[in-house]
């Protein structure tokens, strides 16, 4: 098999219809585009912004205003009080945090913030913690891992 030979598949290209071409074609005289008119006429037409005067879609909407970032990451927020369901020495990770039912998925990623106290030695994996989190876990005797974030 050569280049040359390549074709497309049988019935996946369809003939494009030439329009005007005499009446015998079927689409002459006319050619489709029905008898005067605006929608006759070349470049006629209202654009898809004409609603018949009725005041567009686009306008009665109300104006969003600032942007969307298609780099913001979700995480999924763990408070320190949450962390009492643990045993003093555990390890404390987005999947053991699932099973315990704190958190609903562990494809998300995982914050951890300072809210309550922590009174065991733990030690917590996530993928980001606040600074006073922090500093608490390790005034408890707890050890932090953070885990990098997956794209």
């Amino acid at each position: 098999m050569k280049l040359h030979d390549l074709r497309p598949a049988s019935g996946s290209q369809k003939r494009r219809r030439r329009v005007g071409r005499g009446i015998a074609a079927g689409q002459g005289k006319t050619a489709g585009r029905g008898t005067k008119g605006q929608g006759a006429r070349s470049g006629g037409g209202k654009g898809p912004y004409f609603e018949g005067g009725q005041l567009p879609l686009v306008r009665r909407l109300p104006f969003r205003r600032g942007f969307t970032n298609i780099w913001r990451v979700e995480y999924t927020e763990v408070n320190l009080d949450r962390l009492d369901k643990f045993e003093g020495g555990a390890e404390v990770s987005p999947e053991t945090l699932y099973k315990t039912g704190i958190i609903k998925s562990a494809k998300k990623p995982v914050v951890i913030l300072a809210r309550g106290d922590l009174d065991r030695e733990l030690t917590v994996k996530a993928h980001r913690f606040s600074t006073s989190a922090r500093a608490k876990i390790e005034a408890a005797g707890g050890t932090v891992e953070v885990l990098p974030l997956e794209n």
